[in-house]
């Protein structure tokens, strides 16, 4: 990064540096300069994306030795092991020797090396032994076993789903019950076994001296808390200490900076409260935003010179996160040279969306711009699905990084394969996946059912005759039923969703119960894909669409050389690429309609955009689609995230081609063809529960604020029901005419109310 700013010696091919403050002061801007050589106290570095971050934290090292700090004084604290070694590593070049001697590493490992020392303290052994993640879910599959707490006719969350839920206990220090209401309502039921199971899973690793990730954490927070004498000695220790991307701190980590620096208050904590996007693992942004508070007397340093991108994207990428809430105040700025002003592009739908992104990625390769040097980044990964298919048509090759496809999650699969059976009865692979969904019916039953659908040229006929068994028969009648209706009406692709949805609904309850709710919202992400066709055998070569030269996708897959990245911006943290299109910026997509009601989820959605347009170098392309197809309202206005509603015109190029094929007008976009007038809908200062649906977009029930008992709704999947109880703010037991009795989640549901 800026190297050619920089008077460095170089020795044996490394960098090198005198260890005077002159020579220190050529090597690093102002602002790096001035945090790099701190003088005791708390520090904060502010560190904008680009603007030397690690540099700076590689160079205070080097200072702190260079001015006669023993190496053991000091404790580097980073996120992972290769970014501790290689901070080390480098600091080590700049002084021409090893510095091997100071502590660094990640809260865990230097947890663990601390814990060996001092395990008596906290009632362990030194010869603790760390479990992983499978070790982990294996004792809790004993312990639910051991309660009884599973086993036929039971349901029972599973294994991963406790283990997770007991990780957030933890990670994010909120109480059990708390957690489940807010992540896992449809769970409330089993609060009372799974705190039974907690404390049995604690007492089985404290018998077996066992510990996993987060006891690592937790019993070295105890260790500092529970016994002064062992916080002083450390404390005494370790001098001077250092913290990387403190943003991603969770409140365990935030209180173990705290303890083992009382004696000095020493602490240097780098990050950017601008790129805390991680509270789903139970990173907290208040942690910085409270660091003055927690460290009375801290220096605070902004570091605003970027040296990634140019000044027009870095002038866009300020005026988003100039409207967040609580902000350290910095205006990233850069000596680069050049560079276009960043668009803003509204496309009428998904597939034009898809082929202006397409066409504009063969443009910048036309121009000499290796697919490498390019990223598009969306917010969840099925919106890369239109995308995918126009790539694979265009033999563009790609890799896809962070979560599954879309059509490569087990429910999805699961209705791909009800689809394949009726486009064609022979594809034994689908009936086979399917039958093996059937309660009570295990794989050697599965391949006699399959030996009498060969028995028929009519396979549906040859496992209707096949003899049922009392155990499984109304699970069996109810499949062949409703595959044979399937049959011979064929309804449109649609219509036939929703009628193999009501036959897989309850299936999906009983094999997925741990988190159906999520899964009953991919689903409805398929069925809105679905819409857009009008034949189900054309979805269906959609949806198995591979890249044309697979062995050579295989290969560039796993070395990433000449294909376009697509990655969700959480994977995409800490790369940069010359070319960024960030794609589906839709309001209801960016935010998701779930973050609508949550004023610190609404804020953490806005700083992941800030992320994904501060990947770029040269190009920022910022593109939505105007309508969606949602089921039952054919195309739906959509409008652009309020994220970018109130840019002043200078920082953005708006643009919105083929206007002329608009259906709509009205909006951002509202004015006439071929002008660029914006109409923002919103106030700067309105906060995230004053935003109403804007005209033509339906008003989905997402807060039980809107509810009351009694009162009819209309749910897309279960049809009319009356609400009977209201749970939590964010859950209500609804009885429906045609299905019962059911607990329904308000972020999953897109629930109306009934006329």
């Amino acid at each position: 990064m800026q190297e050619h700013l920089f008077d460095n010696r170089r020795q044996n091919g490394r960098e090198t540096c005198e260890e005077g403050p002159d020579s220190f002061a050529r090597a690093l801007n102002p602002a790096q300069f001035e945090a790099v050589t701190a003088t005791d106290g708390p520090v904060l570095v502010i560190a904008g994306a680009g603007s030397g971050k690690t540099r700076t934290l590689v160079y205070r090292v080097a200072w702190l030795l260079a001015q006669g700090v023993a190496p053991e004084s000091i404790l580097l604290l980073t996120f992972t092991r290769k970014a501790a070694q290689e901070m080390l590593r480098r600091a080590g070049e700049l002084l021409g020797r090893t510095c091997s001697g100071v502590c660094g590493g990640t809260f865990h490992a230097v947890a663990n090396t601390l814990l060996r020392r001092y395990a008596s303290c906290v009632g362990y052994p030194s010869f603790f032994t760390i479990i992983d993640r499978g070790d982990a879910e294996g004792i809790i599959k004993l312990l639910i076993a051991s309660l009884n707490l599973s086993g036929a006719g039971k349901r029972f969350p599973s294994k991963r789903v406790v283990l997770n839920v007991l990780s957030g206990v933890v990670n994010r220090a909120r109480p059990l019950d708390d957690l489940l209401s807010s992540r896992y309502s449809h769970l409330l039921q089993f609060a009372p076994d799974i705190a039974r199971l907690d404390e049995l899973y604690q007492q089985f690793k404290r018998d077996h001296a066992l510990m996993d990730y987060d006891d690592l954490l937790v019993n070295f927070k105890n260790l500092l808390q529970d016994h002064p004498e062992v916080r002083r000695e450390l404390s005494h220790r370790f001098q001077y200490i250092l913290v990387d991307e403190y943003q991603d701190t969770n409140p365990i980590q935030a209180r173990i900076v705290a303890l083992i620096s009382e004696t000095h208050g020493n602490v240097m904590a780098v990050g950017d409260d601008a790129q805390s996007i991680y509270s789903f693992r139970g990173a907290d942004y208040k942690n910085i935003i409270d660091f003055p508070t927690f460290f009375p007397g801290t220096k605070v340093v902004t570091l605003e010179e970027n040296y990634r991108s140019v000044q027009p994207v870095l002038t866009l990428t300020n005026e988003i996160i100039s409207q967040a809430r609580q902000r350290y105040t910095k205006k990233l700025f850069s000596n680069k040279e050049g560079g276009e002003i960043p668009r803003i592009v509204a496309l009428s739908d998904e597939q034009d969306e898809a082929c202006f992104v397409v066409e504009h990625i063969l443009e910048l390769q036309k121009k000499g711009m290796p697919l490498e040097q390019m990223a598009v980044l969306f917010r969840s990964g099925f919106h890369s699905f239109k995308l995918e298919l126009a790539l694979n048509a265009r033999q563009i090759p790609f890799v896809k990084r962070g979560g599954l496809k879309l059509t490569e999650s087990a429910h999805v699969k699961d209705m791909l394969s009800y689809f394949r059976v009726l486009e064609n009865p022979s594809d034994f692979l689908s009936w086979n996946r399917i039958l093996l969904l059937l309660e009570k019916v295990g794989p050697r039953t599965v391949q006699k059912m399959l030996d009498s659908v060969r028995s028929r040229p009519d396979s549906l006929a040859g496992l209707a005759v096949f003899p049922a068994k009392a155990a499984w028969k109304e699970g069996f009648d109810a499949l062949v039923t409703t595959l044979r209706q399937l049959q011979e009406k064929r309804p449109p692709p649609v219509d036939l969703f929703d009628r193999l949805l009501e036959y897989y609904t309850p299936v999906l309850e009983r094999i997925y119960y741990d988190d159906y709710p999520k899964r009953l919202a991919d689903l409805e992400q398929l069925k809105n894909i679905l819409a857009g066709y009008d034949d189900l055998k054309t979805f269906l070569d959609d949806a198995a669409l591979d890249p044309p030269d697979i062995d050579t996708g295989r290969t560039r897959e796993n070395s990433g050389e000449g294909c376009l990245v697509l990655s969700t911006i959480h994977s995409a943290k800490g790369l940069e690429w010359e070319a960024v299109f960030v794609i589906s910026l839709a309001e209801g997509r960016f935010p998701s309609t779930k973050h609508t009601d949550d004023d610190d989820e609404w804020e953490e959605e806005r700083r992941l955009l800030y992320v994904a347009a501060t990947r770029a170098k040269q190009h920022l392309f910022l593109t939505y689609p105007r309508r969606l197809v949602v089921h039952g309202q054919g195309f739906e206005t959509v409008f652009l995230t309020p994220f970018l509603e109130h840019l002043p015109q200078s920082c953005a190029h708006f643009s919105c081609p083929h206007r002329q094929t608009q259906s709509a007008t009205s909006g951002f976009w509202a004015g006439h063809a071929g002008e660029d007038q914006r109409q923002p809908r919103f106030g700067a200062g309105n906060a995230p529960k004053e935003r109403g649906n804007a005209k033509n977009q339906v008003s989905y029930l997402t807060s039980t604020r809107a509810l009351a008992k009694d009162m009819c709704v209309i749910h897309p999947f279960f049809g009319r029901g009356v609400v009977e109880q209201i749970v939590t703010p964010k859950s209500v037991v609804i009885h429906f005419d045609r299905h019962g009795r059911k607990t329904i989640h308000l972020d999953y549901a897109r629930l109306l109310a009934a006329s």
